[in-house]
């Protein structure tokens, strides 16, 4: 196993799932611009929102909130979460039932929140292998049918003395007129008998390929600010056609560098001081699979974590207590269905809403769950 760092040493959505609209953004996910943004929602849609849309009183239908990025391996985070005052996730800790957690490493491809997507949807796959581009295809309006589809984000390879680093796509701040002109450029690599590339928004281009069909990707989410090559070695007990599909990866990921290189767009960008689009992650690979749970997925801690912004995740977490959470808790206390699966660095656990009788109610007054507890096991 290579060595790597955890966070120290290195960004709602409400789904009706049959697309996703943020780059889970495989993880793939950040924050859609408003351009970004379909026309309308479609069934099965991953919908990102700055607060999820909550149940008024009255409604009782299930609610699954899902919180990725809410710990991570390093002591700044355990530390920024001891420090944490988080009262009401504390009061659902102790109230909702929890489930059997989900715990892998650090360096699986697919981070937890995608494993708990996938298996809230009970999609057949496995690490690295979930059909995340598709999902979110369909979101853009593109129907990819029975064909592999990857998602392919153009990005910024950040070249230092030992390693290269990838930097958060978010920050290229890439326009659409930028992206289209970068994407017709490189698009003649990837056309042949056996696919294309499609463009869908400026850092969300579709290829659709054979070779996708089993490819195992790293989610972009696991590879922001760390070093590239941990990620793009592949599984040496790998078939030989995966190894072969790996190489052609790689293959194109230099073809494009070269062609990017002194292309008009980039040096005009570097003269305003912006990052250069060097190269493309490729991730969420496989054909689409139905998409029919409804989760809430608010990944407001997921900028400020992957930045080690650790004041900045400690607001977010205190924004998502008082804002999303404490609704929570009156939707519990009136006994209407809840739950809520909270993902780390590793690992994945889901509580849920249970009858509860008088004397645990009771009971709830005098006990207390800390969730830096709960959470640090993630």
């Amino acid at each position: 196993m290579p060595e790597l760092l955890p966070f120290a040493s290195r960004r709602s959505v409400v789904t009706k799932w049959a697309g996703v609209q943020g780059p889970l953004l495989g993880y793939f996910f950040w924050p859609r611009r408003k351009s970004d943004s379909p026309a309308g929602a479609k069934p099965g849609a991953v919908h990102r929102k700055g607060k999820p849309h909550l149940p008024v009183t009255g409604q009782c239908k299930p609610m699954h909130l899902l919180i990725p990025h809410a710990s991570a391996l390093s002591e700044a985070s355990a530390h920024t979460l001891r420090d944490l005052s988080l009262p009401n996730l504390g009061r659902l800790m102790t109230v909702l039932k929890a489930g059997a957690p989900d715990i892998d490493d650090e360096y699986t491809l697919s981070p937890p929140h995608e494993r708990a997507l996938a298996h809230a949807h009970g999609w057949q796959g496995g690490d690295g292998r979930w059909p995340w581009a598709a999902l979110q295809a369909a979101a853009d309006g593109i129907d990819m049918g029975s064909r592999p589809c990857g998602l392919l984000t153009p990005v910024h390879w950040h070249v230092g003395r030992e390693h290269i680093t990838l930097a958060d796509p978010a920050a290229l701040d890439l326009s659409a007129d930028e992206s289209r002109a970068l994407f017709d450029a490189v698009k003649p690599l990837f056309d042949d008998d056996q696919g294309t590339l499609t463009w869908g928004a400026p850092l969300r281009w579709y290829l659709t390929h054979e070779h996708l069909a089993h490819l195992p990707c790293a989610s972009i989410d696991r590879v922001i600010g760390r070093n590239v090559d941990l990620w793009l070695r592949g599984d040496p007990q790998a078939s030989a056609d995966q190894l072969a599909h790996t190489r052609w990866v790689r293959r194109l990921q230099n073809e494009v560098q070269m062609l990017l290189h002194q292309h008009p767009v980039n040096e005009a960008r570097e003269a305003r001081g912006a990052l250069p689009v060097n190269s493309f992650w490729l991730s969420g690979c496989g054909r689409a699979q139905p998409a029919t749970a409804v989760v809430t997925v608010d990944d407001r801690l997921r900028a400020p974590l992957l930045a080690e912004d650790w004041a900045g995740w400690a607001d977010a977490w205190s924004s998502l207590d008082a804002e999303v959470l404490q609704p929570l808790v009156l939707r519990v206390d009136r006994g209407e269905p809840l739950s809520i699966t909270l993902c780390g660095e590793r690992g994945w656990q889901r509580h849920d809403a249970a009858p509860r009788s008088l004397w645990q109610r009771l009971g709830d007054r005098f006990k207390r769950v800390e969730p830096h507890v709960v959470l640090s096991a993630l």
